[in-house]
């Protein structure tokens, strides 16, 4: 019987193998980008405390486009960028989830950076 890869669980593995690298502290908080098939997400984390210091979402109020595209993925990368530069966060360490850097993720980054955080 033939196996079919599991690619969320190979993404959740590689997540984890980045997160023993990278952490965020209050000074440098990590972005997170979660990415399902009709949305995006972004949160900046101070992993020290556990607290969630901002998010942004595909799913919010006020964003009335498709989440699942490279535009919505940009709004969300400029969302995220200016709730964070109002919380007096400006840089960052990125956080891609085990997705490869390409796509939406590279288009929230991309935003993000343009809209003024460091990372």
């Amino acid at each position: 019987m033939l196996h079919k890869e599991d690619k969320n669980k190979a993404r959740r593995k590689r997540h984890l193998r980045v997160r023993n690298h990278i952490s965020g502290t209050p000074e440098r908080p990590r972005l997170n980008v979660f990415r399902s098939l009709s949305n995006i997400y972004a949160q900046v984390i101070d992993d020290l405390h556990g607290v969630t210091l901002a998010a942004a979402s595909s799913k919010d109020k006020g964003f009335d486009a498709y989440g699942g595209n490279i535009e919505a993925a940009k709004k969300v990368g400029e969302a995220i960028a200016k709730k964070a530069l109002e919380k007096g966060i400006e840089t960052v360490v990125f956080d891609r989830g085990g997705y490869i850097y390409h796509g939406r993720v590279a288009a929230l980054a991309e935003a993000a950076r343009e809209a003024g955080l460091k990372f």
